[in-house]
């Protein structure tokens, strides 16, 4: 699906506000980035920065902002908020999704204030002017105003795209083009999940004392998954690795995450379900990467055996053991798709060193809570593993924060951590260029 936008001009606010010596400084820190090393204390602390990453990544690219599980009824809808952006997601009347600026084009008020809800006309509550759901003002108490024309002053829209259940907003004038091409390529992954035909069991939003790019990087490599008890029961904690990298005490791991594999692929095969690894972190614009991949033990979910966690098998899928479909998007998400649930997860910049790190579990919709499954069974081992990766990014922020921080080498099984990074610096110098 896809709308209309309004056209807002390239700079202005943000890097237009910074002079040209300090974007130069800016630039040149992009320029002398070393290759497999962490980036410079300043990408992580500094509000200039923070404020080109508004405009190059979260103003120019494809955001994951939601599901339509989050939406399903029209005049259902969630606000999302990041860096200086704060938005409308709404079901419409006609099924389809309107993405729309939550900013009052009266005094530029929050029109709606809540994280989510139902409504019909949209009221802002500092003079009334009300709007339809097409962003329309339909409403406005302007006495003595008789060349007043209500039709110059609708709320202003964004782009969307809703593909398989995900929603997907972008700021931009014209945004990247070969988002498309990446969704014809994901989708037939996630499609057998049905999004559709799912609900919120739970949604969880943590804030992070930590710059967004600490978040991914640190959700982007299980270096440090010795850290997650709760998941490694049934993620490999050879995720990462190869057979050169692999240490002496995970060798067993390793044969047996090999057999899982093996009986994954029959079992895809069997079902018609693409697993194939494809990976294209940092050669494409809309970079991402996808891939069907095994659970440890009974290989069925994130659970301490492996075994299910709900009763319900999703969409048209005929088997709970299906390992996990892995999918990570530039620039903010990433998603668990299992046979029994689903897990997405958004990171939204909210300054320059706090992250909203929001994580939804979604369940079949007919699945009933407490009959086909356990609530806090179900969200056990994300919710213990995100608290766990809070810290462990609150430990890189303060750190980026010492005089005596200096970027260190990524190992090799932190490659996509590189990957993130160099499509971060690769989009960034051709904004700022």
């Amino acid at each position: 699906m896809t709308s209309t936008v309004n056209k807002p001009a390239t700079r202005g606010r943000l890097t237009g506000s910074m002079s040209e010596e300090r974007l130069d400084e800016i630039l040149a820190l992009f320029e002398q980035r070393r290759l497999g090393y962490s980036l410079d204390a300043p990408f992580y602390t500094d509000p200039d920065i923070f404020a080109a990453d508004m405009e190059g990544i979260f103003g120019k690219h494809w955001v994951f902002a939601g599901s339509l599980a989050e939406v399903p009824e029209p005049g259902d809808y969630i606000t999302v908020d990041f860096g200086p952006y704060s938005l409308i997601v709404l079901h419409n009347d006609e099924g389809g999704v309107n993405v729309l600026h939550n900013v009052c084009r009266h005094r530029g008020a929050r029109v709606l204030t809540e994280s989510s809800g139902t409504t019909g006309n949209m009221v802002c509550g500092y003079h009334s002017w009300t709007y339809d759901q097409e962003g329309n003002l339909v409403h406005a108490s302007a006495p003595g105003e008789v060349d007043f024309n209500k039709g110059c002053f609708a709320l202003k829209r964004a782009h969307s795209r809703v593909v398989a259940g995900l929603i997907f907003v972008s700021m931009a004038a014209e945004p990247p083009e070969d988002f498309d091409e990446v969704a014809k390529i994901f989708e037939p992954y996630l499609g057998p999940h049905e999004i559709s035909k799912t609900k919120v069991a739970y949604q969880q939003q943590l804030i992070e004392e930590g710059n967004w790019k600490l978040v991914m990087e640190n959700n982007r490599e299980c270096y440090h998954c010795d850290g997650h008890p709760e998941l490694a029961c049934s993620l490999f904690p050879t995720w990462g690795l190869t057979e050169e990298t692999v240490p002496t005490h995970l060798a067993d791991v390793w044969q047996r995450n090999l057999t899982a594999e093996s009986d994954l692929r029959w079992r895809c095969e069997r079902y018609g379900l693409p697993y194939e690894v494809i990976e294209e972190l940092d050669t494409r614009v809309q970079g991402f990467r996808i891939s069907r991949e095994p659970l440890d033990g009974d290989g069925e979910s994130f659970s301490a055996s492996g075994r299910r966690l709900s009763k319900k098998l999703l969409g048209d899928l005929r088997d709970f053991r299906l390992g996990r479909c892995s999918m990570h998007l530039q620039p903010n998400s990433w998603f668990h798709f299992l046979g029994d649930h689903i897990i997405t997860f958004s990171a939204f910049p909210v300054s320059p060193g706090q992250t909203l790190v929001r994580t939804t579990w979604l369940v079949a919709d007919d699945a009933v809570e407490g009959v086909d499954y356990d609530l806090d069974e179900l969200t056990h081992t994300w919710k213990q593993t995100n608290i766990q990766d809070k810290d462990f990014v609150e430990l890189c922020q303060r750190g980026a924060c010492s005089p005596a921080y200096e970027p260190g080498p990524y190992m090799k099984s932190e490659y996509q951590v590189e990957a993130f990074i160099n499509w971060y610096v690769q989009r960034m110098k051709e904004h700022l260029a």
